[in-house]
């Protein structure tokens, strides 16, 4: 991706790197859960209607946590003396502070792009964007959300509007993977930023009313499904937007975010993991279903082109 020195960078970053961390760790990853009360909430034809065609809702300050975001399992965990994964590339270690630092400066910069596509897409509908915050965190991190860390991967909190990232989880990303390339890096970023659109957007309340209601484990992974390929989609649309603005992209990138689309498709990690595939246990969507809907967002540059709930196939 084509950045330099005079690139603008989000102030919106709280840099938590180096702190240690605390006891406790979720079993499998997966992302943060937060269990809250019910009441009465939003059918999901009427999540169809506002969410996709109108664009912009106000949030709901109680949506819950929209997923993981990028769940992969055997992300190293922390070491009992520092809290940070035993991964070269962390604070501290010999040798690597310089690249962190600028790994810090990219995904700045980054989330800085993601303010100004989605600050201009919300306010042609005239409304305002509200900018999450992204906190950089080394092993373990409190969250609204529970405890995070870094073998659940990237996720975002709607509770406190973050967006967590262990910068270790690119590395892990590359070598477990094969997904490599900053435009690969900034994809994750836009997907969790993605998340946050949907927070906004009023979606991701809608979609919880909507589990609260299903009748099956399978039912509630099905709209989890549509809501990481959505967000998916959401990725590829700041992608084309801001390269139209900003012109970012580079022989080569479109292809990384293809790979890395397709390296964390829930097929392809249970493939990994246990040896066979169950996709009434998706939660993210297959490697194709990933693709393919990343691709839409790119090619389209439309956020009603990532209407997947109305979606007959995925």
């Amino acid at each position: 991706m084509r950045y330099g020195e005079a690139d603008r960078q989000s102030d919106q970053v709280e840099d938590r790197r180096g702190r240690g961390g605390f006891g406790g760790m979720f079993p499998g990853g997966g992302g943060v859960v937060v269990p809250i009360g019910g009441g009465r909430g939003l059918g999901l034809g009427w999540l169809l209607i506002i969410g996709i065609g109108c664009l912009l809702l106000g949030i709901n300050p109680l949506a819950l946590l929209t997923g993981g975001g990028l769940r992969i399992p055997d992300m190293p965990r922390p070491s009992p003396n520092t809290g940070a994964p035993d991964v070269e590339g962390l604070p501290g270690r010999p040798g690597v502070q310089q690249s962190t630092d600028a790994m810090g400066t990219f995904v700045r910069q980054v989330l800085a792009d993601t303010e100004d596509v989605w600050g201009r897409v919300f306010a042609s509908a005239g409304k305002q964007y509200r900018k999450p915050t992204l906190v950089l965190f080394s092993g373990t991190t409190p969250t609204a959300c529970g405890p995070g860390q870094s073998a659940m991967g990237p996720f975002y909190c709607p509770l406190d509007q973050k967006v967590y990232v262990d910068l270790a989880f690119y590395d892990f990303m590359k070598r477990r993977f094969g997904a490599q390339g900053d435009f690969a890096q900034a994809y994750v970023i836009a997907h969790e930023i993605g998340h946050h659109v949907q927070n906004q957007l009023g979606i991701a309340d809608a979609v919880q009313q909507a589990k609260m209601r299903a009748g099956s484990e399978a039912e509630v992974n099905a709209l989890q499904v549509r809501m990481e390929l959505q967000a998916d989609c959401l990725a590829g649309v700041w992608a084309s937007l801001n390269d139209q603005v900003k012109s970012r992209l580079e022989p080569g990138d479109i292809a990384q975010g293809l790979n890395a689309a397709a390296a964390i498709g829930d097929d392809m990690i249970q493939r990994r993991t246990q040896g066979y595939v169950v996709p009434d246990a998706f939660t993210h969507g297959s490697s194709e279903q990933r693709v393919r809907w990343f691709r839409r967002g790119l090619e389209s540059g439309q956020v009603k082109a990532c209407d997947t709930f109305s979606a007959p196939q995925l």
